[in-house]
């Protein structure tokens, strides 16, 4: 249960260059001259290479939610989530973000001449869209399309390590809750599982976004934390920090939700307040506070 807003940035697909060995040393190591201080333990978790280790956040760093715009991490914060076409920050554990089980609305053309097959349908042929945020959803419902899906997504993924990021957040991991019954958990946690191989592969740690309910399922199919949209304001902020270590950003957009975050959990997991729509200070309307 969230508002779950978006990043405003323009989020179109593209080619995604290479960066050699820079690359091959995010994938072998997980970290890069960005990380100072954020990060955590190492872990091995590569699926492809058993040897490759991810850096874990710290459970409590101090965070900052930055997807709708980035600017300079406020005193005190070492861990900081940006839009995956923004670069990190650094000296902090960065998280990118990756919206990858819907569409971005300015993407949804794209998604049509590319890849309409794998936008998701109902019965009269018309798009699945998630109302709240226009966002069509992506078509899970079959191994081969998740596996087509994995590729697109896969690329932002690779790019997010290329350009020096230490973990992805992967938002959407509910979307079946919006598909009118045309996708299950099922689908969306076997999509899930691909994206999380596909980071461990680049040397990426990946949390899980929202979807309480599915927290100890996440976990065991290989999520490294979570990232929890309002956990305080309904009371579920204890699923993700069981399943996770404690390893939990949480964002609340209501005085009262930080007021039940921090009175809860506020010596345990990572507690940020933002305005909805995710602005930097340079915005009348941009709002930070913490526990």
């Amino acid at each position: 249960m969230s508002r779950r807003p978006r990043p405003a940035l323009p989020r179109v697909p593209r080619a995604l260059a290479l960066c050699g060995a820079l690359a091959l040393a995010l994938a072998v190591t997980g970290c890069s001259g960005t990380d100072g201080g954020g990060g955590g333990d190492k872990t091995g978790r590569g699926s492809g290479d058993p040897t490759s280790e991810v850096t874990l956040p710290e459970p409590g760093v101090g965070f900052d939610y930055q997807i709708g715009a980035p600017y300079p991490p406020p005193d005190g914060v070492r861990a900081v989530s940006r839009d995956r076409e923004a670069k990190p920050a650094p000296d902090v554990y960065n998280l990118c973000y990756v919206n990858a089980f819907q569409a971005q609305p300015d993407a949804t053309g794209w998604w049509r001449e590319h890849h309409p097959d794998l936008l998701l349908r109902d019965d009269e042929g018309g798009l699945v869209v998630d109302e709240n945020w226009d966002e069509a959803l992506l078509d899970l419902s079959t191994p081969a399309k998740r596996e087509r899906l994995a590729e697109v997504v896969g690329e932002w993924i690779d790019g997010c390590a290329d350009s020096g990021h230490q973990a992805v957040e992967a938002d959407n991991l509910d979307s079946h809750e919006r598909s009118d019954g045309l996708l299950t958990a099922e689908d969306d946690l076997a999509f899930a599982e691909l994206l999380v191989a596909r980071a461990h592969d680049q040397g990426l740690a990946i949390g899980q976004k929202n979807a309480a309910d599915l927290a100890d399922r996440g976990r065991e199919l290989g999520f490294d934390f979570a990232v929890a949209e309002e956990c305080g304001q309904y009371d579920e902020c204890d699923a993700y920090a069981t399943a996770y270590d404690d390893r939990v950003f949480v964002i609340e957009y209501e005085p009262s939700g930080l007021a039940a975050a921090c009175r809860d959990w506020g010596a345990r997991l990572s507690i940020v307040l933002r305005d909805l729509d995710v602005t930097s200070p340079a915005d009348p309307a941009y709002e930070r506070r913490t526990c």
